[in-house]
């Protein structure tokens, strides 16, 4: 039998764990600026079962966070107008990273340092399995997309664009 790789306890897993969230860990090769298709290749599933997470602000700074699938852009318009604001853009990743407490490109919504809304695009609530970060570059875990509005309480929102 082979040895299952373990990848040491990160802010995110151990959120799950406190939560009894059962997930499994996938770590592959981090690429920089390889996104979501590298991970998608290096686990053998569809990029579109990959869950980006992305750390943004409104017009008033106030960060938030967008759970958003690995082959869409988010459209800022479409989500500024769901959520209420003026505007929403992508904070820089030195700001992301102070919010969040993960380094870019390891960004999970889990275990955040700052306590942020979370907003899901609506359509991967129906995927049966989903692939997000646990909170290193390099390191996904696969959990049913329910945890992200049981636990995180995110809320649906429609705003992707086909990349």
């Amino acid at each position: 039998m082979a040895k299952k790789e373990h990848v040491s306890e990160t802010p995110a897993t151990g959120f799950l764990r406190k939560h009894a969230v059962s997930f499994t860990e996938h770590p592959y090769a981090y690429e920089e600026h390889g996104g979501t298709a590298v991970s998608a290749r290096a686990l053998g599933v569809p990029e579109h079962d990959v869950v980006k997470t992305l750390v943004m602000q409104d017009e008033a700074a106030r960060p938030l966070i967008v759970l958003m699938h690995g082959d869409c852009k988010v459209s800022t318009k479409n989500l500024a107008r769901a959520i209420g604001c003026k505007s929403v853009e992508p904070c820089k990743p030195e700001v992301a990273q102070r919010h969040s407490g993960y380094l870019v490109g390891g960004t999970s919504p889990f275990g955040t340092r700052k306590a942020m809304p979370v907003y899901v695009e609506e359509s991967i609530l129906g995927l049966e399995k989903i692939y997000i970060n646990g909170g290193r570059r390099g390191y996904l875990v696969g959990i049913a997309p329910g945890v992200l509005t049981d636990v995180l309480g995110a809320k649906p929102v429609q705003c992707a664009l086909a990349d």
